[in-house]
């Protein structure tokens, strides 16, 4: 009873801490019920206040991807090259959004009219990535887009419409891109002049500081040779420089401090026994074999067999690095690559063909292979006897236009199947003018070979490659060792103290930003990243299964750095400045010491270096050899000091104090350019207001949360 009334005395905190926890779980699905109104799950980032939703985000990643692909002849794209595109995409999405904004608070815009100039003009960089470039001037030819849109819509080809359709919108990316790109060179332009003015006499200045050099004779005492101790560093000392100093200890966006241990597995000698003595098996297969293809396609091999010839560039390196040595017939290997590949090779043609190749085809196909035949037999004639090849091709729903064939374009092809290869040798070896119907397992196809150019030595061969992998056994021993390592050590000083017994090695990284893609430089760390901006100080994550399922993690969270201005009290910021002080403390000792030097000589006898130093401007810093330090301060006043004279006081640098006598003033040779040097002013000022706007940037409140997608 005694125990049932002390319960009951309790009712009232129990209510309360039930309550509480009913509100937890209740607000934690509310703040669900928020995230999903607001769409904050789909919020890769905000900009301007304004959020950037996911879907939206890929969609422009995925233009800008197929936009990559044509513009540089590329199938897929590597991880690697899908970062960076996404990075660009950001970079591109952030500054179009301030840049966006900021113009139209000017009412800057870009007519219609100014875009058809710039594409007539044809000379912009982006132009020239597109397919409408004429190849006989190298320029971008307007008249080649207007055809291909006139084209396209009168366009009765099924066959066509799809690569018709992607080069449609490649060329929607470029207009839409082109616009925003005039925008902001309209707004930066306009900047621009704000900051600097560019006429007769600025451009007279800035010759003049450029040509004017000076010799000196330079007394350097540096800051190194008073010893730190001899120098008195207090807190007030530390608490005024970094209030002198504190706008440049702003971080605009949250850093974290990690400590881990990556340990990448690696196949054992066992496993490479293994592989060495199944690639003897192949060799031998291959060189045997009357179809390599089979070989190569049984070894299920990295590198496919195309059986068309390429370049060497083609291959791996410690391929291509063989072929010049081998024989046609030859079978070598297993040739060991720095890639971690073991490769072998069968050499089976080397050719002198030619690099490109322009050719105009009309395709000819039906559900009946005969009368597919008969047409192409028909077409074939008709040109033969001296018909218009593009007339023809436009009878058949098709343009029949010139186009030029690369090696490249093919030559890393992953799979091209035997019709491709019979186009591809035709090209090769037919002759400049030659027309001829070729018959394929789909129809025929009317080819004529219009001009070749470069020609190159080419090869065609068998590559079998292999990864030189971990077996199962191998990871598993890995994963259960690092395993262990990680249970016994759930604090940073036991990462530490047992890292040494497992044969680990702990590393360290400073200030890691959730923008960066991977943690400790190993690919699919993206629980890793959202681990670390989640955790608090001094936690230890658990073990982690990253890279190309090869590599183990573990990371420990030492330090958060808000955005905002760090304090003195963060390590980083005390140990800056703390030499900043004592670099002006000792300033100050050398300083007093040479107040009264008036020549070099009574330099040296206070323990000055003494060198001479030519070709001094005031453009640019002097670089000097006994301080190891560029020094502008010294430039400035070596450009303000008369032939002849010693400097006025000493001069306080980055890395020492300086004296100096000026020996030489000499003009360099050359004249006065007005129009080059207000040229070069204009240009100066645009990469001023370049920098200049990444304050806007700062302004535009922006968060980045694409580690928590990608």
């Amino acid at each position: 009873m005694a125990a049932i009334g002390k319960i009951r005395s309790w009712g009232p905190v129990l209510i309360i801490v039930i309550g509480l926890g009913l509100f937890a779980f209740i607000a934690e699905d509310w703040s669900k019920i928020v995230d999903a109104l607001f769409g904050r799950r789909n919020e890769v980032g905000t900009v301007l206040g304004k959020s950037v939703d996911i879907n939206d985000f890929n969609e422009k990643v995925n233009e800008f991807t197929e936009y990559v692909k044509i513009a540089r002849g590329m199938d897929n794209l590597t991880d690697e090259q899908t970062s960076a595109l996404r990075d660009q995409v950001w970079q591109t999405l952030v500054q179009n959004s301030i840049i966006e904004k900021e113009a139209g608070e000017l009412g800057l815009t870009v007519t219609d009219e100014e875009l058809q100039n710039i594409m007539k003009e044809g000379t912009n960089p982006m132009l020239l990535q597109t397919p409408f470039v004429n190849q006989q001037t190298g320029r971008f030819d307007y008249t080649m887009v207007q055809k291909f849109l006139n084209d396209k819509s009168a366009l009765n080809n099924p066959q066509l419409a799809e690569q018709y359709e992607a080069i449609s919108k490649f060329w929607s990316f470029t207009e839409k891109n082109m616009r925003t790109q005039l925008l902001a060179q309209k707004y930066q332009a306009l900047f621009a002049r704000c900051m600097m003015v560019t006429n007769n006499v600025s451009a007279k200045a800035a010759f003049a500081a450029e040509n004017e050099e000076s010799t000196i004779e330079l007394a350097a005492i540096p800051y190194s040779s008073i010893n730190d101790n001899k120098v008195t560093v207090t807190d007030g000392d530390l608490k005024a420089k970094y209030d002198e100093l504190k706008p440049m200890f702003t971080q605009y966006q949250e850093t974290r401090d990690i400590k881990y241990v990556s340990v990448k597995v690696s196949a054992s000698d066992a496993d490479r026994n293994a592989l060495t003595a199944q690639m003897k098996k192949y060799a031998e297969e291959l060189q045997s074999s009357d179809n390599p293809g089979n070989v190569v396609s049984k070894s299920s091999s990295l590198v496919p067999f195309n059986g068309v010839p390429v370049m060497k560039d083609a291959f791996p390196t410690a391929i291509a690095a063989k072929l010049d040595s081998m024989s046609v017939g030859q079978t070598l290997g297993p040739v060991e690559g720095a890639d971690n590949t073991t490769n072998i090779i069968r050499l089976i043609a080397k050719e002198q063909l030619p690099d490109s190749v322009q050719v105009r085809i009309i395709q000819v196909a039906d559900q009946n292979n005969d009368v597919a035949a008969k047409r192409a037999d028909s077409i074939y004639n008709a040109l033969q006897g001296g018909g218009d090849f593009e007339a023809l091709a436009k009878k058949y729903g098709q343009t029949g236009e010139k186009m030029w064939v690369t090696t490249r374009q093919y030559q890393n092809a992953s799979g091209i199947d035997a019709d491709f290869r019979s186009y591809i040798k035709a090209i090769n070896t037919m002759a400049v003018n030659e027309t001829k119907n070729l018959q394929l397992s789909q129809g025929n196809m009317i080819i004529q070979v219009a001009d070749k150019r470069a020609t190159v030595t080419k090869y065609t061969a068998a590559v079998i490659s292999k990864s030189i992998d971990f077996s199962k056994d191998t990871y598993n021993a890995a994963y259960n060792k690092f395993s262990q390592y990680v249970s016994e050590s759930q604090s940073i000083e036991g990462l530490e103290k047992n890292a040494a017994k497992y044969g680990y090695k702990v590393e360290e990284r400073k200030d890691l930003s959730s923008a960066e893609h991977y943690v400790a430089n190993v690919r699919d760390t993206r629980d890793a990243m959202k681990w670390i901006f989640g955790a608090k100080t001094n936690e230890v994550s658990q073990l982690y299964e990253c890279g190309d399922n090869d590599n183990l993690l573990v990371v420990a969270l030492t330090g958060i750095h808000k955005e905002g201005v760090r304090s003195l009290d963060d390590a980083a910021v005390k140990e800056y400045v703390k030499n900043a002080v004592l670099r002006d403390k000792k300033a100050e000792q050398i300083i007093a010491n040479v107040k009264d030097v008036k020549s070099i000589e009574a330099a040296k006898s206070k323990g000055a270096q003494v060198s001479e130093v030519s070709q001094v401007t005031f453009a640019a810093p002097v670089f000097v050899q006994s301080t190891g330090a560029n020094e502008p301060a010294l430039s400035g006043a070596v450009a303000g000091t008369a032939k002849g004279k010693f400097s006025a006081a000493p001069v306080k640098g980055n890395a020492g104090v300086y004296l100096f006598q000026v020996k030489e003033k000499t003009p360099r040779p050359g004249k006065f350019d007005e129009a080059a040097y207000t040229k070069r002013l204009g240009q100066r000022a645009s990469q001023a207001a370049q920098q200049a706007l990444q304050e806007y940037f700062v302004k535009a409140d922006v968060k980045d949360n694409r580690y928590l997608f990608f």
